[in-house]
């Protein structure tokens, strides 16, 4: 049976990453009753993932700034007491923002006053034939294997992509003792020129950056800027990746040089997709923002949608970065602490100023480096007719042309007639490349818009959803008089 529990709960924060968690904090110090849920096994997010249980840190290597600032998050979250559900996935949220979860001890639902949602984003990659081979993977699954696991993508990886991931999983493949092949990235080196002014803004990050390019360069690692992948092929005991040069909107070069590169791994991503599953479910209104990351809900400056009672922050709200995710958290709970009349009118105003403008320097920052991981136009045009888009249904690029031409506008059409999205995942992985691709058919990607969300939100079992039901608990109505 699902337990409605009736603790009264005034805020239910869905995420514990650095937004979800500094939302939490924050809210619980503003007088707060708080609810915390996250489907990982501790708080952190991607950004500060922290080492599963039973695993222990490489001897003689020293906790990097990012597991300090973990750390510090989780201790924090111990020492307030907040309520902490992880292994939890929430898997429905009601019109009235009741949340269905699922977890270790079964089902059960709350049902809150106010729901933050602070989902993340989720990794892009443009599909290319051979993306779905094993041992390609994206960039944020190797900083996961090398953050999280210990362990290495390969003995000799090549990294590909667009953004600040590249440098930093080629890096850290370096400082685990691995061989990057080569590093292929979409963007020039004028692209990253351009970005200087904004970070110019966290020159901590700027110094960083100039560190894992001069160890890049000393280990001998080549550095191809305007490249991308063409394909991948396995061969032997491993892969051979066949590079593209590529202009400004990401489309190959007609006649440039391919080079090859040997591999037993590749680690790839074309940016990041803020997480709008539960937004979307919800109704709430959205707006398309190619720098931002594409779809996101259309929300003020502290979170507060067109839903009542339904506040978004960080990554998923827009990507600006972990530094500015965090503040936005804060200032997406002040104002749920301000709504629900918890914090005076003139408390609120105070807060809020000042963490806007805490917020403004490291979002100049995290939107360059959004703007340097925006979808490229070229990249999508490239896709080969035979190239699957869509994992889980097994949808190519032809299925999706050859929808559009006889008349699939939107992407719930799309969903309709090809199965692309119905998924697992639930178009997270696909859907923002096929919207792109539809667009090229029916002209902008706000006419063709975004899937419509839909229960359940994660794949979960009957058995899972059904608990302990059992027949006898079926309500039998008395006969009817005769």
């Amino acid at each position: 049976m699902v337990d409605v529990r009736p603790a009264p709960i005034d805020l239910l924060v869905i995420g514990a990453g650095p937004a979800g968690a500094r939302a939490a904090l924050r809210a619980q110090s503003c007088g707060l009753e708080v609810l915390l849920v996250d489907e990982n096994g501790d708080a952190g997010g991607q950004v500060w993932r922290p080492l599963p249980p039973g695993f222990k840190r490489a001897a003689g290597v020293p906790h990097s700034a990012e597991a300090l600032q973990g750390d510090a998050l989780r201790a924090e979250l111990g020492r307030s007491g907040i309520q902490c559900l992880f292994g939890h996935k929430v898997w429905n949220v009601g019109s009235s923002l009741r949340t269905d979860l699922i977890g270790p001890e079964g089902v059960a639902s709350w049902q809150p006053r106010a729901l933050l949602v602070a989902t993340g984003t989720t990794e892009r990659v443009v599909p290319f034939a051979g993306w779905t081979l094993p041992g390609v993977i994206g960039l944020a699954a190797a900083t996961i294997l090398l953050k999280s696991q210990n362990m290495l993508p390969g003995r000799r990886t090549v990294v590909a992509g667009s953004g600040p991931l590249l440098l930093a999983v080629a890096n850290g493949i370096l400082k685990a003792g691995g061989e990057v092949t080569a590093v292929l990235d979409l963007a020039s080196r004028g692209d990253w020129l351009q970005t200087l002014p904004s970070l110019a803004s966290r020159p901590d990050l700027l110094w960083q950056g100039a560190q894992w390019q001069a160890r890049l360069r000393r280990a001998g690692v080549p550095m191809l800027y305007r490249h991308g992948i063409a394909s991948v092929e396995a061969g032997g005991k491993g892969f051979r990746v066949h590079a593209q040069q590529v202009d400004k909107t990401g489309m190959p070069v007609p006649g440039a040089a391919s080079p090859i590169f040997e591999a037993d791994a590749v680690a790839v991503g074309h940016g990041l997709v803020p997480g709008t599953d539960v937004t979307r479910l919800l109704r709430a209104r959205h707006r398309y923002e190619a720098s931002r990351g594409g779809w996101i809900a259309d929300a003020d400056p502290q979170g507060r949608t067109s839903v009542a009672g339904l506040y978004v922050a960080g990554d998923g709200a827009g990507i600006a970065g972990a530094a500015a995710a965090g503040i936005h958290g804060e200032l997406a709970a002040v104002a749920c602490a301000h709504d629900l009349g918890r914090l005076s009118a003139e408390a609120h105003t105070r807060e809020r100023d000042r963490l806007l403008a805490q917020w403004h320097k490291p979002a100049r920052f995290g939107r360059a480096m959004a703007g340097l991981m925006a979808l490229r136009e070229g990249t999508v045009a490239s896709i080969a007719s035979d190239t699957v888009v869509c994992r889980c249904e097994d949808v190519t690029r032809a299925e999706i042309d050859a929808a559009a031409r006889e008349g699939a506008r939107d992407m719930n059409q799309l969903k309709a007639w090809t199965r692309c999205g119905m998924g697992p995942c639930q178009g997270r992985t696909c859907g923002d490349v096929a919207a792109a691709v539809l667009a090229v058919h029916v002209g902008s990607r706000e006419a063709v818009g975004c899937f419509t969300g839909r229960a359940p939100l994660r794949p979960v079992s009957l058995a899972e959803v059904a608990g302990n039901y059992t027949y006898a608990d079926i309500p039998i109505p008395k006969a009817a008089p005769l």
